[in-house]
């Protein structure tokens, strides 16, 4: 105990359990942070893009994709892929752990494309040699999404199934064998607040409440997906998952927490809380899952917005990176017969 009290609230996370990830794709808090794993999104790749920081990787992307292509739009889903890739690569030397790489968010209702680019993910990752045991393919929590990470896992690709908003998105998760998925805790906290006129009171945070719920349901039947709580809008937010499987949180959090050493409470225990979890639900079918997910106003709403943004995100990047004077000038190398 006297042992606690000089560790920082990261430390104390940790020594409960609690695997920190960074959500960032910034190199330099990585270095600084020291997280387990790290998290990257479409967001996150679109100020990649335009940061002069990243321009080698964004100059190999552009030339790596255009000679392996032989048409315009084949160039460039394959840059953003390479863009992904690239930086995932940069973080894997960084982090110990998962590095987390977003397959293109408009397919989130096709399964069959959304499996292509995954393998193409990893195909890339391993061209580099990058081992794909440190990569988690992320997908959309929809149905199509769900779906492909049960076939990618069944091939021994990992999964972060995103966008995780209701309690039939975590069970087909679960029921799919994902490795991990990501409930998004501020969101859900920001709709309940619109919805209510004001933020709930403390301790009743419903974003929290959600992932509590869930987390009870694993651990009670043995699931072994991780729960790791994401996009978070206050520090006490985070507090109150400590001793969750794992959280990924924005550097300004992380270094405010790095800088408190009060003394933090232990919020999940995996007995006491599998002890509450409900009923196991028998393997839900789509129409099944799409009445549930449907059931629940703030899911539905948030799961179609962020895919929405995500896409918006993901042609940002496109738009960024034809807008370089090398994608012109760079010849297509695969040419058609």
């Amino acid at each position: 105990y006297n042992n606690m009290c000089i560790m920082d609230q990261a430390q104390q996370l940790e020594a409960q359990g609690t695997i920190v990830s960074a959500d960032t794709v910034d190199l330099e808090l990585i270095e600084l942070l020291h997280p387990t794993d790290a998290t990257t999104n479409p967001t996150f790749l679109a100020v990649v893009a335009s940061d002069s920081r990243y321009d080698l990787i964004v100059s190999k992307s552009i030339d790596r994709s255009r000679k392996n292509s032989s048409s315009a739009e084949e160039a460039l889903q394959l840059a953003v892929d390479c863009l992904c890739v690239l930086m995932g690569e940069e973080i894997v030397k960084r982090v110990p752990g998962f590095v987390s790489t977003e397959v293109d968010a408009r397919l989130s209702f096709n399964t069959a494309e959304t499996l292509r680019r995954a393998r193409r993910i990893i195909q890339l990752y391993e061209q580099d040699g990058v081992p794909k045991d440190r990569i988690l393919i992320k997908v959309a929590g929809t149905w199509e999404g769900i779906q492909a990470a049960r076939v990618l896992e069944a091939e021994g690709i990992r999964t972060n199934v995103t966008l995780v908003f209701s309690f039939a998105q975590a069970v087909a998760a679960a029921q799919a064998g994902a490795t991990l998925i990501s409930p998004f805790v501020g969101r859900i906290l920001d709709w309940h607040s619109n919805a209510n006129g004001g933020a709930p009171p403390l301790g009743e945070d419903p974003g929290v409440l959600s992932v509590a719920r869930i987390y009870a349901y694993y651990k009670k039947h043995g699931y072994s997906t991780i729960v790791m709580g994401a996009s978070f809008r206050n520090l006490e937010e985070i507090r109150h998952l400590a001793g969750v499987d794992r959280l990924t949180i924005a550097p300004k959090f992380l270094e405010q927490l790095r800088a408190c050493t009060d003394e933090l409470p232990r919020a999940f225990d995996p007995v006491t809380m599998a002890a509450e979890g409900e009923e196991k639900l028998p393997e839900l079918d789509e129409a099944t899952f799409r009445w549930m997910h449907n059931e629940d106003a703030c899911a539905t709403e948030k799961l179609a917005e962020g895919v929405r943004v995500f896409a918006q995100d993901t042609v940002k990047v496109e738009n960024c990176l034809q807008s370089k004077e090398q994608w012109e000038s760079t010849p297509l190398g695969v040419q058609n017969s």
